[in-house]
């Protein structure tokens, strides 16, 4: 059973910083791929970034240079380290990952994703 559990939002000021954290109990954490999405009220879910089983990154256009996700191994972890926040990064933040291993690409679609998180609300205030 894969279950995934996220903390670290809340409510922050422009310009400010989050640490996001997710916490997986999977037997097999280190061969799969992990990402974090994102839904703001009455938008769609979308993606955010991920990191492949290699530490390989990818991001969404509208973070990338703002974000870092990273994972540890040893802990079952994810972070999303989030700086420079601005309002339209309000959402609630969702951790993902799916039964592939070994993956050399990066699924950027919720719908390749099958193991969710609760999610955490992130509020930036103007």
């Amino acid at each position: 059973q894969v279950q995934l559990v996220e903390s670290g939002g809340g409510l922050v000021q422009t310009g400010g910083s989050l640490r996001l954290s997710c916490a997986a109990s999977i037997r097999t954490f280190s061969s799969r791929g992990m990402a974090w999405f994102r839904q703001a009220p009455g938008k769609e879910r979308r993606f955010v970034a991920a990191v492949k089983w290699n530490t390989g990154t990818t991001y969404a256009d509208s973070v990338s240079g703002r974000f870092t996700i990273s994972r540890d191994n040893a802990k079952n972890m994810v972070y999303l380290q989030m700086n420079s926040l601005k309002p339209e990064d309000t959402a609630v933040y969702y951790c993902a990952t799916n039964d592939v291993h070994f993956s050399s690409d990066v699924k950027l679609s919720e719908s390749e994703y099958k193991y969710w998180g609760q999610g955490t609300q992130v509020t930036v205030s103007s």
